[in-house]
Order: structure tokens, then C-alpha cells, then sequence
């Protein structure tokens, strides 16, 4: 058997929730140990997936925190000025923005939130975490067994490098099908909605004004995200069939169906970028926390995309972590006993499973195209704009200015 090397916590998988977790627990002192089945060339630099990430206030406060926002390159980052739902054609739409009192900087019109590149947020993190004496980088291994006892966790690697580690806690955040939940014997919810989501960017000649818009149309939904440049990034849910016939398509018929598809609102619409389809399902651990482990991200909550919150409640569940280990470390006690994973989990089961099952159930109501529920989400568009409080409170959501776990 190898020897092994000691941590205080591993951490098996190398994205951007594994990676804040490991720089906002070596803020609290901790050392961590991050283990990524890529290569460190596209650890350290990865290309572009397609996807914006509309982070929360709490998610930039967080990035700040743990030091990665200022990795972020100015011109990447796009403010959200407004949001847009819409259902059908012609309809009056459901309008989000900032409340008038919001006072997060100087300027009248601050935004409900920022639009960042998933690479450049992948980037920047993997930047600090980098810099960090406290933080050991194990790019091209694959996790073979993870052994808990009483004191540690034991976790053996093979690939690139090979070796052992034991760790008084261990982090899986290697994805929504995530192998480590799997060895821990943790099941989930699966919600398969049977649609693919294709994103890629699109150059338009008429401005976005920073405006995002959410449009459920007959057997489609669109989604037009603006990013800096005179460009927005297209997320477009269909059937598996019909998002294959698009990805495969040649460049000016594609430009045209897109067209065609938004009902040419910003004009004249060119690709600009490459085209990326992922299937959509919702995951739901039927438990955050084992025996010396704790789910985060997707591993834990794969949301669907519809309301924008996946990463963000992946970075909510980061803090809620970092911030029961950090006081359990400096109290003196063992950072991977069960009360501090037991709070852990329950906070964040609060916080993600309102928000995955009111998820779930706007994908389903707004999506399916029976003429019963296009005119629910008609009438629900309207009566939710008619309701200040509601509204408020959405936005509330949207925002999350809260800068520390409940």
C-alpha cells in the first residue's frame, strides 16, 4: 500500500466548486488537497464550453473572498441590467430589475447580477488556487477507493500520478453523476426532461442593453443572455433530434433558423463562437454527507438551468461548508466528525430544496406545450406581475445579496 500523504481535507474534483471550496478552506487555515481527472494544460486554461453563469451578489462576494474575482478580466465580466420572462408571442412579459433602493454602488441603476464565462470563472479560480502554498493541485489522476474510519479518510489515486492521501474530510464535487457519491452508497433523484440544451454566441446587430430574456415558445425555449461586444449567448432547449440537426448544421442556414427561432429581436444574428449541447437533467443526493464526506455542486444539486441558480447554490453550499469546518477547526475539534457534517447538511437541504422543486416544476409548466399549459403559464406570467410582493421576492432570489450562509 502506498503512503500516504496527510491533509486536512480532500477534495476529489477540480471545477469551480471544488476549486472555491479548496481556497475558502484554505482561508480558514486548512490544507487541501484537489484531485482533477483533466490534464493540467486544460485545468489551467480551459477553452470555452458555451456557458454564462449569471452570478448572484453572494456568488461574486464569494469570489472575492476566496481572491478569484480579480482574476477575472474586466471586459469578460457583463453586468445584468434586467430579465425578461416571456410565454407565447405577442404576450405582456414578466420584468425584473433591481429594486430602487438597492445601493450596492453609486450608480442608480445597479445590476441584478453579472454574466461570466464559465472558462474565465474556471480560469481565474484555478489562478488563486494555484498561488496558494495551502492548496495541492493533482491534475490527470482518476480516484480509485476511498477508505473511511474512525480518524481519516484514505483516498487512492492511479493516472498521471499515483499514490495515496488521508484526509480528516473529504469533498465530492466531481459532478451531477458523481462517482464519489456513487462509492458512498448515496442515491439521487434523477429527473431526465428528455430536451438538450445547445449554447453558443451569437453577434447581432441590434444592442441588448444588458437586458437578459427567458421566452417559452411553442415547442422551444430561449434563452438570450447579453454579454459585452454587441453579442448575447444563445441557450436553446429542443428535442435531442432537432438540437443534433442544429449542431451539424452549416453556418449561414444555422444564422437563419436562429433568426427565425427569436423572431429576428435583435436584428441580424451571426455565430460567433463554438456550438455545445448538453442533455438536461436535475439531480438531488438523497444526502449531502457520509461518513468523513460531503457532497458539493452538482454532486449534491444539479439544477436545471431555467432559473439561472445552479452554480450559485454551489457556491451557497461551498460557504455553508467552509463555514461550519472553520468552526470546528478553530474550536479545536475534528473538522469531519458528524455534527459538523449533520449542519452542514441540513442548511443546505433549507436552502436548495425549495428552489430544486420550484425548478422543477416551472420546467415542467413551461415547457410542455398542451394548450391546458400554455394557458397556466400565460395566466401565471400575468398574475405574477400583478402581485409587487411576489415580484419582490423573485428578485430577492435572483439577487441573493446575503454575504454569509443562513
Amino acid at each position: 500500500m502506498a503512503h500516504a500523504t496527510d491533509y486536512d481535507v480532500a477534495i476529489i474534483g477540480g471545477g469551480p466548486v471544488g476549486l472555491a471550496a479548496a481556497l475558502a478552506l484554505d482561508n480558514a487555515g486548512l490544507t487541501c488537497a484537489v484531485l482533477e481527472r483533466a490534464p493540467r494544460s486544460a485545468w489551467e486554461e480551459p477553452g470555452f464550453d458555451g456557458r454564462e453563469i449569471a452570478l448572484t451578489y453572494h456568488a461574486r462576494d464569494l469570489l472575492e473572498r476566496v481572491g478569484a474575482w480579480r482574476h477575472i478580466p474586466h471586459v469578460a465580466i457583463s453586468p445584468l441590467r434586467e430579465a425578461r420572462v416571456e410565454t407565447g408571442r405577442g404576450n405582456h412579459p414578466l420584468i425584473f430589475d433591481a429594486p430602487a433602493d438597492h445601493t450596492e454602488s453609486s450608480a442608480p441603476n445597479a445590476p441584478l447580477g453579472w454574466l461570466v464565462s464559465n472558462n474565465q470563472i474556471r480560469r481565474a479560480l484555478f489562478a488563486e488556487a494555484a498561488s496558494r502554498s495551502g492548496v495541492t493541485l493533482l491534475s490527470g489522476v482518476d480516484v480509485d477507493s476511498i477508505r473511511q474510519d474512525a480518524a481519516s479518510a484514505v483516498t487512492h489515486y492511479s493516472g498521471g500520478q499515483c499514490g495515496a492521501l488521508r484526509a480528516l474530510l473529504t469533498i465530492g464535487a466531481d459532478g451531477r453523476f458523481s462517482p464519489t457519491r456513487r462509492r458512498a452508497g448515496i442515491g439521487a433523484v434523477i429527473h431526465d426532461f428528455k430536451r438538450v440544451m445547445m449554447v453558443c454566441r451569437m453577434a447581432h446587430d441590434e444592442p441588448h442593453h444588458h437586458v437578459a430574456l427567458q421566452w417559452f415558445d411553442e415547442g422551444q425555449t430561449v434563452a438570450l443572455l447579453p454579454v459585452n461586444g454587441g453579442a448575447s449567448s444563445l441557450v436553446l432547449t429542443l428535442p435531442p433530434e432537432d438540437i443534433r440537426r442544429l449542431m451539424n448544421a452549416e453556418q449561414a442556414a444555422f444564422n437563419d433558423e436562429i433568426m427565425r427561432r427569436v423572431g429576428r429581436r435583435l436584428g441580424a444574428m451571426r455565430l460567433i463562437s463554438s456550438r455545445h449541447a448538453y442533455p438536461l437533467k436535475a439531480v438531488y443526493a438523497h444526502r449531502f454527507a457520509a461518513r468523513r464526506l460531503a457532497l458539493l455542486g452538482d454532486a449534491a444539486v444539479g439544477m436545471h438551468p431555467i432559473t439561472a441558480h445552479g452554480f450559485n447554490l454551489g457556491l451557497r453550499g461551498v460557504d455553508t461548508l467552509a463555514t461550519e469546518v472553520a468552526t470546528a477547526f478553530s474550536a479545536g475539534r475534528d473538522i469531519g466528525e458528524h455534527a459538523v457534517l449533520r449542519r452542514f447538511e441540513a442548511k443546505h437541504r433549507a436552502a436548495t430544496m425549495p428552489l430544486f422543486a420550484a425548478t422543477n416544476s416551472i420546467a415542467t409548466l413551461y415547457t410542455r406545450d398542451a394548450a391546458p399549459f400554455r394557458a397556466l403559464r400565460g395566466l401565471g406570467l400575468r398574475i405574477a406581475d400583478a402581485v409587487p410582493p411576489f415580484k419582490s421576492a423573485v428578485t430577492a432570489t435572483l439577487m441573493d445579496r446575503r454575504h454569509s450562509p443562513a
